[in-house]
This record gives structure tokens, C-alpha cells and sequence, in this order.
């Protein structure tokens, strides 16, 4: 074909294709300019970098899938079932997973417009399996035997109850718990738990933990109604004997309590509430000891026997027995007790026919002598040990000066028939008096100072035997009253309210018997007592921090 004519038929095609007649334009519009050649490959490299990186991730799921099934092909299906449950059906897509992972952890409502039918497959996801056979037994309710277990027996409220269920024994036990607490506990209840739902108690435990210091504190004043205590270890549970223990006393410097008894024995332990261990015994041949005590300073040991005027004391420092056979000046020849002042300066010896004696304690001379109408009942020091008071067995109470042994005053003990014991606290405030009947009268020390006729500030009645024993704690908030003449006639009185301790002692245990002494540590934080069975029964009051 000439050129001429090729030319012509390039120019009718390019005609047909546009309409209009014109070059670049479109269909049913107006004509447009042709894009620069620098424009149209700027336009072109997006598209080339958007199809590249479609194939190379296409290629890496590629790799991972195939990676992944030679990894699973050996796994059990078990196992690959356990997968699918907690992460889901990611065959297809892991990134699915990675998202689910990397979001945070947020608790999701129901969403109300859930249908019906997704709800059921939301509760029947993890299907429960139904047991494959029911033994009657199990359903039959477990007894218990209340009659073989010595603590179970105490809580029998008849003898018909040989069994309990195990629901009807906890509900016994609860009753005993609350019964020893007074009634549930401020912890054991579950509305008194306290949650910071609010901005005010969050704000008040960011201020807690900004500042530092001792958060815990005890009451100042010892609360009335229940006493906290725990039963600890016997005190001299490494060397037991079977006579009547007939003194206990704390020493006044160190963690150590004596024990003495009618065995010929005077007993050191180690006070740690658990073992309690010997440190030393001391041995006195045929000398049944009827009391003994520490001096003020806690160096020397004092021991007395009944019917004797012999008097032996222990030197612990330097480890030697020196026995006093005989008192100069002194004409008795029966030491019914002994009282040492609490400035550790006297020794005061109760005879007989109404006559007590004042000896010196560091010479054991005999200073000066005394002389009461009857017998002398009981008799101690003031707590600043420039007074004596003697309870006699008239039912009097008398008053002496030390400097001067004269009788500061006398009065009767309103209505004791004779005294048995007699007690003044260490504060200088309450003067305490048993009697026969089983009356503890509680003076104020003032009113025994100055009236001839004073009334008791309170009558603890709560003895039906003759108090023999009184103990006031260094504390002044417990007076501890016994009778040995009938079994667990003990009670802890609490100060000032003059109310008794409602959980001690444990009637259902049983356990105290007939007490003979008692005494508290120096800071109150043990007390102890002793029975004619030779126990040293020992107490912690958790009130009391220190021994």
C-alpha cells in the first residue's frame, strides 16, 4: 500500500474512535490534555510497589501456614483441640491471634441484643460430663462419733447425741467458739470488711502507704468482758512431780518463774510459753517447802517449810544454800509466812498469838516486833512499803507504820466472821480482803488510812468458799481471787469496773483443780497458778505485750 494511503486509513481509525473528532477526548465529554511522560511513570511506581508487597505477604503466609502444618503434624489431637478451645480457629489467619493477644484484658458486659441462640452457645461452650454411675453411699449423710473424742464429749448438750453430722458439729463448734469470744468476732464478720469502691478510700490508702511507722497498737486501758488469753505450756512441764505446788512467782528482772511444792524442791524455768526448759532445781532434804519467793532485786531465793523456824535462803548469784536456823532477838519457834517489802528492805515474819516481826533482809535481824488481837490471818506491804496491813482471824484489819510500828488505824472487815488473805495493789489504791465466806471486800487505801468504820467500793461475790489466795496485777486492772478448798474456785476480776472475766476459767475443761498461788509477770503479759496435782498452769494475756 502506498504511504499516502496508509496515512489516510491511520487518520479515519483514529477518527471513529473519538467522536468528537478530536484527539484525547472522551466519550461524551470534552476534550482532555495529554498527561507529561514525568507524570504518567510517577503514577505507575505506586501501583508496581502495592502489587510487590501484595505477592511477598501472600508468599509469607504462604511459608508460615506450611511451617505451621509440619510443626502440628505430629501433635495429638487432643492437644491440637486444646489450642483451638483457648486461641481460637486461626488456621487461616494468625494476626488474628496477635491482635487478640496484644489487646488489654477488659471485662465485657452481655450485650443485651445477643439472640437466643448465641447465648445457649455461650453457656454450653464447655460441655459438663455427666458422672458414669452414683454410689448411694455418698449421698448418705457422714456421722460422727462424739463419744470417743474427749473434745468432742464436752460438747454433748445430752447423752442421746452418742453422733452428730458433720453439719450439726460445725454449728457446735461455731456456738463454742462464740460462746468463749462473747460472740463473733469484728474479723469473722463479713459486712465489716471494708472495699475501696470509692474515691474518698483510695484516697485514704495512697496517705497510708506515703507514710511510715508502727500501724499497730493496743488499747491503752485493759477492755472488761472477755479476756484474751492462750493456755501455754505448764511451767515446770520438764520436771513434774505429783505434790501440791504450793508457791509460783515471776523473778522481777528476768524471763524465769520459780516453782515450789511440797516435794523438798525449789524449781528455776526458762519462761518462753512453749518449753519452757529447767535452767535449775534445788533440793532441800526433808523440807517440804510452804512458800517461797524472790527477794526485790531477784538475787536471792527464800523458802519456808511448815512448822519450822528455819529459814533457808539461796544465794543464785553466788550459787550457795545458806539456812537462817535462828533469828537474833526472835523467840518463835513456829514461822507461819513471810512477806518481803517490795523495796526489797524488810522481811516480815507472821508467828503466832497475833505477833508479826520486822526483820531486816539484808542482815535477817530482827528490828522490831508487832502484836495484833486473835491470830494473824494474812498480812503485806504497801506498795511503798512504809505501811503493813493484817488481816486477823477476828474479822479486823489492821494498819501499821513500819518507821514507828505503831497501829495507824483498825476497822472490821464488813461482814467477814475471820480473814483469810488479804492484798494491796501497787498503785496505792485498792486494799483487797477474803474472808471465810467467800467475800472479797475491795477498799480504797485512803478510806482505810483515815475511817474507822469504811465502806468496800465493791463485794465480789462470785466464790462460795473461803478465799484464800489475792493477787493484784502491776498493771492494777486484774485482781485474781482462789479458794483451795473447792475445785476451779478461780476468777479474774477486772479493774475499775469490778466485773469477772466471763471465759476463765473453762468450766467444761476442767483442768485447774484446787488453787494454792498464783502470780502475774512483771508486765503482765503471763500469769500462772498452782494445784494440788503439782501443775504449774501457765497463761499468756495478749493484752500485755511484754513479760
Amino acid at each position: 500500500m502506498p504511504p499516502e494511503r496508509r496515512r489516510r486509513v491511520r487518520q479515519d481509525r483514529k477518527t471513529q474512535a473519538r467522536p468528537d473528532g478530536r484527539a484525547g477526548a472522551r466519550w461524551g465529554g470534552p476534550p482532555r490534555k495529554a498527561a507529561p511522560s514525568c507524570q504518567r511513570k510517577s503514577l505507575a511506581w505506586p501501583r508496581a510497589a502495592a502489587a510487590a508487597i501484595s505477592v511477598a505477604s501472600e508468599e509469607e503466609k504462604r511459608l508460615r501456614l506450611r511451617n505451621r502444618l509440619t510443626l502440628e503434624k505430629d501433635k495429638p489431637a487432643v492437644e491440637r483441640c486444646l489450642e483451638e478451645l483457648v486461641f481460637g480457629d486461626v488456621e487461616d489467619d494468625e494476626d488474628a491471634l496477635l491482635r487478640r493477644l496484644r489487646c488489654p484484658r477488659v471485662q465485657v458486659q452481655e450485650d443485651s441484643d445477643d439472640s437466643e441462640v448465641e447465648k445457649e452457645a455461650k453457656d454450653n461452650f464447655l460441655p459438663q460430663k455427666k458422672p458414669v454411675w452414683l454410689d448411694e453411699e455418698d449421698e448418705d449423710e457422714e456421722m460422727v462419733d462424739m463419744m470417743n473424742n474427749r473434745f468432742r464429749k464436752d460438747m454433748m448438750k445430752n447423752a442421746n447425741e452418742n453422733q452428730l453430722s458433720k453439719d450439726e458439729l460445725q454449728k457446735r463448734l461455731k456456738e463454742e467458739f462464740q460462746h468463749a469470744m462473747g460472740g463473733v468476732p469484728a474479723w469473722a464478720e463479713a459486712n465489716k470488711w471494708k472495699t475501696p469502691s470509692d474515691d474518698e478510700s483510695e484516697e485514704d490508702e495512697d496517705d497510708l502507704l506515703q507514710r511510715t511507722g508502727n500501724f499497730i497498737s493496743t488499747s491503752t486501758s485493759l477492755p472488761k468482758g472477755i479476756l484474751k488469753m492462750k493456755n501455754c505450756q505448764h511451767a515446770n512441764a520438764e520436771r513434774p512431780t505429783t505434790a501440791r505446788i504450793s508457791s509460783v512467782q515471776f523473778h522481777p528482772r528476768a524471763q524465769v518463774v520459780m516453782v515450789a511444792g511440797l516435794d523438798n524442791a525449789v524449781s528455776l524455768f526458762q519462761v518462753d510459753g512453749k518449753t519452757n526448759p529447767k535452767i535449775q532445781s534445788i533440793y532441800l532434804e526433808k523440807f517440804p517447802i510452804f512458800k517461797a519467793c524472790f527477794s526485790a532485786n531477784g538475787e536471792e531465793v527464800l523458802a519456808m517449810s511448815t512448822h519450822s523456824k528455819v529459814l533457808y535462803v539461796y544465794d543464785m548469784l553466788a550459787g550457795k544454800l545458806i539456812p537462817v536456823h535462828q533469828v537474833r532477838g526472835l523467840k518463835e519457834k513456829i514461822v507461819r509466812s513471810f512477806e518481803v517489802s517490795p523495796d526489797g528492805s524488810f522481811l516480815l515474819i507472821n508467828g503466832v498469838a497475833g505477833y508479826f516481826h520486822l526483820l531486816s533482809m539484808k542482815t535477817k535481824e530482827l528490828i522490831g516486833s508487832m502484836k495484833i488481837n486473835g491470830r494473824i490471818a494474812a498480812s503485806t506491804f504497801s506498795s511503798d512499803s512504809k505501811k503493813v496491813y493484817a488481816s486477823s482471824g477476828d474479822g479486823e484489819v489492821y494498819v501499821w507504820d513500819v518507821n514507828s510500828r505503831k497501829c495507824l488505824n483498825r476497822f472490821v472487815d464488813e461482814g467477814s466472821l475471820y480473814g483469810l488473805s488479804i492484798a494491796t495493789s501497787r498503785n496505792g489504791q485498792y486494799v483487797a480482803c477474803g474472808s471465810n465466806c467467800g467475800v472479797v471486800n475491795i477498799y480504797n487505801q485512803d478510806s482505810c488510812l483515815q475511817e474507822t468504820n469504811p465502806k468496800p467500793i465493791k463485794a465480789i461475790m462470785n466464790l462460795v468458799t473461803g478465799v484464800t489466795s489475792l493477787t493484784f496485777n502491776p498493771t492494777t486492772e486484774i485482781l485474781a481471787i482462789a479458794s483451795e478448798s473447792m475445785k476451779e474456785a478461780v476468777r479474774l476480776v477486772h479493774l475499775p469496773s469490778f466485773t469477772v472475766f466471763s471465759n476463765f476459767p473453762v468450766v467444761k475443761k476442767k483442768n485447774i483443780s484446787l488453787v494454792h498461788t498464783m502470780d502475774f509477770s512483771p508486765r503482765s503479759g503471763y500469769f500462772a497458778l498452782g494445784n494440788e496435782k503439782g501443775k504449774a498452769l501457765m497463761y499468756r494475756l495478749h493484752h500485755y505485750s511484754d513479760f
